[in-house]
């Protein structure tokens, strides 16, 4: 077996039967011999180690999980260690029964490349109920739009904590001096517009500026609590706050 050059060159088959020469060998790493191309694998050489390596895993019909068999254990003490310490009753339903889509008449099972969780209603359904209209969702809840500002100041008024007594009439004594001074510069504005006209006019302007100048005493005005301006009628006045101060004013 092999040359002069090469005396180690070359082995034969370990098959009885078979004894040919292969120069390019296979060791069997389980019976550790040497066979031929025909006779490598495990089968065709009947190696008596060949199951060694082989993994066989049983489902559990209690729990539904895998049982790994150990080939150098018998089969039914492994079978009852699982049964005393890992089996579970409890699992079964969770591992048999999938989850599946709640569209009625729909059998598609959901599972992670098919399932999609609608914006609106937050309920997963398959690709083909994705949509809206499909599942016939009830879509997003809509905001109240009736908004009423006097509620929301009476609602503010009630989770505020009660001011003491100091403190409200400081803030009220202010919110007069502010007011009167405001006044005090419309009544002003409205003078120096009525003597301008009054130099124009004549003596029949000078008796209506008379008549006007009465009659500006007895307007009353109501003055916004945050920015001092004047407003003749009241529903002026809830407007502007909500408009402009967003409706932070409690007075």
């Amino acid at each position: 077996m092999g040359t002069p050059e090469f005396p180690d060159l070359g082995k034969h088959c370990s098959v009885d039967y078979c004894k040919q020469i292969d120069f390019l060998p296979f060791t069997c790493d389980r019976c550790l011999q040497v066979f031929c191309l025909d006779h490598r694998s495990y089968m065709k050489h009947d190696c008596p180690k060949g199951n060694r390596g082989d993994v066989t895993v049983v489902i559990c019909p209690l729990c539904a999980k895998g049982v790994r068999l150990n080939p150098d254990e018998d089969p039914n003490i492994t079978w009852e260690k699982h049964v005393n310490t890992d089996c579970d009753p409890s699992n079964y339903e969770k591992a048999v029964k999938k989850k599946k889509c709640p569209v009625p008449r729909c059998r598609e099972l959901l599972t992670f490349s098919n399932t999609i969780k609608c914006r609106d209603c937050s309920i997963d359904h398959c690709l083909k109920h994705r949509f809206g209209p499909d599942h016939s969702c009830s879509g997003p809840k809509k905001p109240d739009s009736s908004f009423s500002f006097m509620g929301f100041l009476s609602t503010n008024t009630k989770e505020a904590p009660p001011p003491s007594s100091s403190s409200s009439s400081s803030r009220w004594s202010s919110l007069f001096a502010s007011a009167e001074a405001s006044i005090s510069r419309l009544g002003n504005d409205i003078s120096q517009k009525l003597q301008f006209a009054s130099g124009s006019d004549g003596n029949s302007g000078k008796t209506q500026e008379k008549n006007g100048k009465q009659n500006c005493g007895k307007v009353t005005v109501d003055v916004c609590p945050k920015c001092s301006r004047g407003f003749r009628d009241p529903v002026d006045l809830l407007k502007h706050i909500d408009k402009d101060h967003r409706g932070t004013s409690k007075a």
